[in-house]
């Protein structure tokens, strides 16, 4: 029972995993973007609902209705500013000017939060649980933050195959210039795409917020896990991203029931195996 139980926690943790993997998964799969400050923006969404719940009174489910759509707004200023500008010099200016990011949110943050741990209260909800047999119990947020990942990853699959912009972006991901021609706006569609990614990374981090503390430099450690779900499950494939959450959080999971500080080298072997023995992922996405 303990090795089912451990199972399913895994299973649970690597929905959260993937909320944060899926905007790196989106990012890199449309412009080839490897963002290094997608950790420190999940951190920023963290603290922006936490100042508003303490600053306004709002309830918790409000402030997370606000920070979403604030976050996806912020995320096609980010693009059309920042990054479109570091896109025709490669990636490696892409890479400087995200790493340049995350810096100046890590340190902005410490300014004007300091390094204290807070937390987000999420109430009964964060901490209540069902169980299925005596050894066996299940968290209310975490089967919630589990359902979240695939809801979202259904949302942006259909996005990205039923509709006119979605599939204009699918097109602008193999072929930016053919479709220039063909009535496409590269810069609008990678607007969106930056949209949507930072939208989701903001998801991850409220949920995160809410079971676990966190501080103004835990932001690096985010971006381990989702990129190690991103390569575990595949480079570019939405749901390889949830494979890859899964996988990394059953490992840990696992790992902790052997050692508690096997915890988190277990997953990280896991990562370095795939890399070795299967480095196009476990569900290789589309390449162009």
């Amino acid at each position: 029972m303990e090795i089912l139980n451990a199972v399913i926690q895994g299973l649970l943790i690597g929905g959260l995993y993937a909320l944060f993997a899926a905007g790196l998964s989106l990012m890199f799969g449309v412009m080839r973007i490897v963002n290094l400050a997608h950790g420190d923006l999940a951190v920023v969404a963290a603290f922006l609902a936490l100042a508003l719940v303490s600053g306004t009174g709002l309830p918790l489910w409000l402030v997370v209705l606000v920070t979403v759509p604030m976050f996806a707004l912020l995320g096609y200023l980010t693009q059309r500013v920042l990054l479109q500008r570091s896109l025709s010099s490669g990636p490696l200016a892409t890479l400087l000017v995200t790493f340049g990011l995350s810096i100046v949110l890590q340190n902005v943050l410490l300014e004007a939060f300091s390094a204290d741990t807070r937390t987000l209260d999420g109430g009964s909800f964060a901490t209540g649980s069902f169980r299925l047999n005596a050894a066996v119990s299940i968290g209310y947020l975490s089967l919630a933050t589990f359902l979240l990942a695939v809801l979202v990853l259904i949302g942006i699959q259909l996005f990205l195959s039923r509709t006119g912009l979605g599939r204009m972006l699918r097109a602008s991901a193999d072929d930016r210039e053919t479709a220039g021609l063909v009535g496409g706006n590269p810069r609008h569609i990678y607007g969106i795409a930056t949209a949507i990614a930072f939208a989701t990374v903001a998801i991850a981090g409220l949920m995160f917020a809410m079971r676990s503390s966190f501080d103004p430099s835990i932001g690096p450690s985010r971006l381990i896990f989702a990129f190690e779900a991103v390569v575990i499950g595949g480079l570019g494939s939405l749901w390889g991203t949830l494979l890859g959450g899964v996988v990394l959080g059953v490992t840990q999971s696992l790992g902790a029931q052997i050692d508690p500080a096997l915890t988190l080298l277990a997953g990280h072997l896991v990562f370095l195996a795939v890399l070795a023995f299967r480095p196009q992922g476990l569900i290789p996405g589309r390449t162009a």
